[in-house]
């Protein structure tokens, strides 16, 4: 809790920034939100740095030996921030999955529904429902202090009464409708893709093959890293109708933690959603491409 967590905090947010920031600037500078894929994909950049920026705080905190001095007011907005990140990044992996899916299942029926207007109304709710999602979090307390410890918490510990009543309700609503439900729609959406893509001729093997390691690297994104977390966290409140287990909220803990990796892997969705923007980071690094496709998708005209 006070070595490991915060050591790899601290190797997100010296990762995941800068390289959050960068994607921004190519989205905003470079390659021109223009593509409702490119809608997309800048909100989940903007929602991992609004989520990195915070994680001094928590890195603060467990270097600390768990002990919060940042006043109960920043410990709830820490805490909202997180999970509005978290539920936020589900919300526009699923979008990005939907949108890839009826660019490649249904190219010509979905060209009035892909719009970039369109997009931005879908990021626009999914921020909505993300924010509003976390406001029984910043209403209530979240600090307490541990007399026999000497310490403050932030979010580890909370009174009984509250986490059988409200809290459990409030937890297995939220991750059945933001996490289970979009699950079922990213996994139907690749299989989807994935059957496409392998039993249609596409014009190049090469976008045949960076749109199937795009449609890989989402998925285990979303399933390696908000799984776990979500599941034991499913089955933490669960438990609070017999008994609490502190093990199970340790694990859930640490999950939380590597979970926080997705950060820095989320560049990779940008890099294999177009070669523009490819072309337009290796040109940042002083390295030279051939010219290639201005912005489109990694799929073939035909898809797009």
């Amino acid at each position: 809790m006070t070595r490991f967590i915060p050591s790899v905090y601290t190797l997100v947010f010296m990762v995941a920034l800068p390289l959050n920031v960068m994607a921004i600037f190519v989205f905003l500078i470079k390659i021109k939100v223009r593509k409702p894929a490119v809608v997309y994909m800048l909100n989940l950049a903007i929602a991992d740095v609004l989520f990195v920026i915070f994680l001094p705080f928590i890195i603060i905190y467990r270097f600390s030996g768990n002990d919060w001095f940042f006043g109960d007011g920043i410990c709830r907005l820490v805490t909202a921030a997180f999970y509005c990140n978290m539920y936020c990044s589900i919300l526009l992996m699923t979008s990005i999955s939907v949108d890839r899916f009826l660019a490649v299942v249904y190219p010509i029926q979905s060209l009035y529904w892909r719009t970039t207007t369109r997009a931005w109304m879908v990021c626009i709710l999914t921020w909505i429902l993300s924010v509003s999602s976390t406001v029984p979090l910043v209403i209530t307390q979240q600090t307490y202090h541990i007399m026999t410890l000497n310490i403050t918490t932030c979010y580890d510990v909370l009174p009984v009464e509250l986490l059988h009543d409200f809290y459990t309700y409030y937890f297995i609503t939220y991750i059945s409708i933001l996490f289970f439900l979009p699950l079922i729609i990213i996994t139907f959406c690749y299989i989807s893709v994935i059957r496409k893509l392998s039993s249609t001729v596409i014009d190049s093997t090469f976008s045949r093959s960076r749109a199937v390691v795009l449609t890989v690297t989402v998925l285990c994104v979303f399933v390696l890293f908000f799984g776990p977390t979500n599941i034991i966290f499913f089955f933490q409140y669960l438990s609070f109708y017999k008994e609490a287990s502190e093990m199970l909220y340790l694990i859930y803990i640490v999950c939380t933690c590597i979970s926080s990796i997705s950060c820095c892997l989320d560049p990779l969705i940008y890099y294999y959603g177009f070669l523009k923007c490819q072309t337009c980071l290796q040109s940042l690094m002083c390295c030279k491409k051939e010219s290639g496709s201005e912005g489109e998708p990694t799929f073939s005209s035909k898809y797009t």
